[in-house]
């Protein structure tokens, strides 16, 4: 990255994808510093330090929870920036007010840090690639308002 920032991920639906996708550019050992794959509520809590009583009140797939990600990850590695990524990516899971392709991204920076909602459609698989796009759009905004 031109603006020599670093950056972790912690993400739960896409399951490593979106680190995959970040790590397949040359160089990127650069500025990428790490990722956590989350996937269980425990491991989010455990690796992260989501608090309980986040998901509990809020579900696993909330604004909250991609908040206390990306808090979590940007601690853990010490990175610039931290992307999260948390949703349901299907076929099952989903509910009349989280239905199947709600993905909650987060992003961290040393400004503070916010989590933008996302409703994808298609496959598991397109759903996965879709949130993962989303992250690293929102990681190139990030960059931009920091330098």
């Amino acid at each position: 990255m031109k603006n020599k920032l670093t950056i972790s991920a912690a993400e739960s639906c896409t399951g490593g994808l979106l680190g995959s996708i970040i790590t397949s550019v040359p160089g990127s050992s650069g500025y990428f510093l790490g990722g956590a794959v989350t996937y269980s509520n425990g491991s989010k809590e455990d690796l992260l330090g989501v608090p309980k009583a986040v998901m509990i009140g809020n579900g696993a797939v909330s604004e909250e929870t991609a908040v206390e990600m990306a808090v979590g990850v940007r601690k853990m590695f010490g990175s610039d920036l931290a992307l999260s990524i948390t949703g349901i990516a299907g076929p099952e899971g989903g509910t009349a007010s989280k239905p199947v392709g709600t993905v909650w991204i987060g992003v961290s920076t040393g400004d503070g840090t916010f989590a933008r909602r996302f409703g994808f459609s298609g496959s598991r698989d397109e759903i996965r690639l879709s949130a993962a796009e989303a992250a690293i759009k929102l990681l190139i905004e990030a960059t931009e308002r920091i330098h």
